[in-house]
């Protein structure tokens, strides 16, 4: 379904969520979630399936009540324990997979659709948004006769009608194509960003949350784990499955001796870690780089990329970018993949050594 509130052509506005907890049986689905939003800013409520991220965007547009917390816009109390102000007065605009065009109205009136005020400035202002997604040809078609994408942009266009100060988008592109998808978020975020809406956008997608973000929060067991800009939440992950959720990652895996690990590509510092510790070091398969046994001995080692150690390939497939080959390393007969540009494909037994960025290698305690 699609909704959005009936808003004021207001200024655009800044969001703020601070300890929104929602309870199930007594078992919380959304734990102390707080947020920031100000105008123009896009913030990505990441995290699997299950996680809590569109129970936190229900409770923000008022359609459930949160057991603890606030939210507040521009200082005013919508949900508080005492106060809960309903959807339709929110000034904030939802948007969702299911975008529910109505069937039996053009193109121009559902956009139109849920604006005040005299007829001919409603159709003034849809027929503005319709030009501005390229869509004002089809004013008088009904939604059956656009294409899928077409209809999402209609879409965008009814809930951003009512000039929202704030808007709401629960994995709004997931029923697109991969060949619509790209383009189509890329006219959404720059139609969003042009309006000045503060935008929380919910997916489970990480490449979509890195592209359209200016802030990821990820989050996970109905909490958010860790919270910043696209580049550093991908860049310095707070713990191993949020390294994992981004990308692919090698683990090595090691015990603590005297203040350090020692592994096949040399010695860890573990800083606040006893002797018997176990530690996990992560580090994403494009921070590897390969060379050939040309002569039985490998590379030479350098501060970069530590100790070269040595694997055999398993197997090499090429991916259409890149080419993903996966060892087993001598050292202790772990698998180690790595990705190399383009077409890589070297045959199942052949020696290599491989060298990893020790300054993308992430070193945590290991799980319990």
């Amino acid at each position: 379904m699609q909704h959005v509130a009936s808003v004021s052509a207001a200024a655009p506005a800044r969001l703020e969520i601070t300890g929104l907890t929602r309870l199930i049986e007594g078992r919380a689905i959304v734990d102390q979630v707080s947020l920031r939003l100000r105008a123009g800013q896009i913030t990505c409520l990441l995290g699997p399936s299950g996680c809590g991220k569109s129970t936190t965007l229900r409770m923000v547009a008022g359609v459930e009540r949160p057991d603890a917390g606030a939210v507040h816009v521009d200082g005013t109390v919508l949900s508080d324990s005492q106060t809960h102000i309903p959807p339709e007065q929110r000034s904030i605009g939802l948007m969702f997979q299911d975008f529910a065009l109505f069937p039996h109205l053009t193109v121009l009136r559902n956009v139109a659709f849920g604006l005040t005020g005299r007829r001919q400035h409603q159709t003034a202002r849809a027929t503005e948004l319709l030009e501005r997604v390229g869509l004002a040809h089809y004013a008088e078609n009904f939604p059956h006769e656009l294409s899928g994408g077409e209809q999402q942009r209609v879409a965008l266009a009814r809930a951003l009608a009512p000039k929202p100060r704030i808007m709401l988008m629960d994995e709004p592109f997931s029923g697109l194509d991969n060949r619509l998808r790209d383009g189509i978020r890329d006219e959404t975020l720059a139609l969003l960003k042009e309006e000045g809406t503060a935008v929380l956008l919910v997916t489970h997608e990480p490449d979509e949350a890195m592209r359209m973000a200016d802030e990821i929060a990820l989050m996970r067991d109905g909490a958010i784990v860790q919270q910043g800009a696209p580049y550093q939440v991908y860049t310095y992950p707070v713990d191993k499955d949020a390294a994992a959720f981004f990308s692919d990652i090698n683990v090595l895996r090691a015990e603590v001796r005297g203040g350090f690990v020692e592994t096949a590509f040399g010695g860890f510092l573990t800083p606040g870690l006893g002797d018997g510790d176990g530690v996990e070091i992560v580090v994403r398969p494009q921070h590897l780089t390969i060379d050939f046994d040309r002569a039985g001995v490998g590379p030479v080692p350098s501060k970069t990329h530590g100790v070269p150690a040595r694997g055999i390939v398993q197997r090499a497939r090429f991916m259409g970018s890149e080419s993903l080959v996966e060892f087993r390393m001598d050292h202790d007969g772990s698998l180690i993949t790595a990705t190399v540009p383009n077409v890589f494909l070297p045959k199942p037994g052949h020696a290599l050594w491989l060298s990893l960025r020790r300054d993308r290698c992430h070193v945590f305690p290991a799980e319990a």
